[in-house]
């Protein structure tokens, strides 16, 4: 627990007031605070979505694999692991980041629940670096109109929708590009086959685009409406760079179509 506060805790908790110090507003120190972590993230984000796309393009081979070893679990786990050994994929490498931005995102519950005491924004001088001054008071609302400290219910609604929109966007261009896959790998007679029997990687994919945003709804109100405005941006910002990636793939496709 000790390193979890000195790696993760005691810097955000700095950060905030830092911010603070800065801004003079605690909602916009979470804004800012959420952006600089998330722009931190892209290599690793960047990571993620490679090692995506190298699972998806083993898929056709993995369904090979498990269609041939079926009877046998042993061997079918042995081809599997052999197979990401010859094409040097590391399945594991997408769960990084997610295992961070959770780590990041439980404490930042903590902290706003430790800051958060009767209504009011309490500081804990002893958790602030030397370079970093306590200010005397926190205001804890943001803008001058939403009480950070209490649950918000808009803001909660506003923020399960983005999380819906986001990973229908995620969803959508996953379910695109494996199609175009399908339609060369597998021939017409197999795809009719294999229609009314989606594996269990599509059906977990349609389960989560409705339970996260229901999970996001249910934290948004119960818990302090900060932690909503942190999750909020955060949402936005993967919203943000995913438009960014579909659209740099566009421009590349169209550039060499012609």
């Amino acid at each position: 627990m000790e390193v979890l506060f000195t790696l993760f805790y005691q810097p955000i908790y700095n950060a905030l007031f830092g911010l603070y110090n800065i801004f003079g507003d605690f909602g916009i120190a979470i804004i800012v605070m959420t952006l600089l972590i998330k722009a931190a993230l892209i290599p690793l984000s960047r990571k993620q979505i490679e090692s995506q796309k190298e699972m998806q393009e083993l898929q056709p081979k993995i369904k090979e694999l498990q269609k041939k070893y079926k009877n046998d679990k042993e061997q079918l786990s042995k081809k599997t692991m052999a197979l990401y050994k010859e094409h040097k994929v590391n399945p594991a490498a997408g769960c990084l980041p997610l295992i961070i931005q959770m780590v990041i995102f439980i404490t930042m519950y903590r902290v706003i629940i430790n800051l958060t005491v009767d209504g009011a924004l309490e500081i804990h001088n002893e958790y602030l670096y030397s370079f970093i001054s306590a200010p005397e008071t926190v205001n804890a609302f943001f803008l001058g109109f939403m009480d950070l400290t209490v649950p918000s219910i808009p803001l909660a609604i506003i923020t399960a929708a983005a999380q819906f929109y986001q990973l229908k966007m995620m969803q959508a261009k996953t379910a695109k590009a494996q199609k175009e896959k399908d339609a060369k790998a597998v021939t017409t007679k197999d795809k009719k086959k294999d229609s009314g029997t989606p594996d269990f990687a599509t059906v977990m994919q349609k389960q989560m685009l409705f339970i996260v945003p229901i999970m996001t709804l249910f934290i948004g109100i119960k818990f302090p409406s900060g932690l909503a405005l942190y999750w909020l941006t955060s949402t936005l910002f993967m919203i943000a760079q995913q438009w960014f990636i579909m659209h740099k793939e566009k421009k590349v496709l169209k550039k060499d179509q012609e």
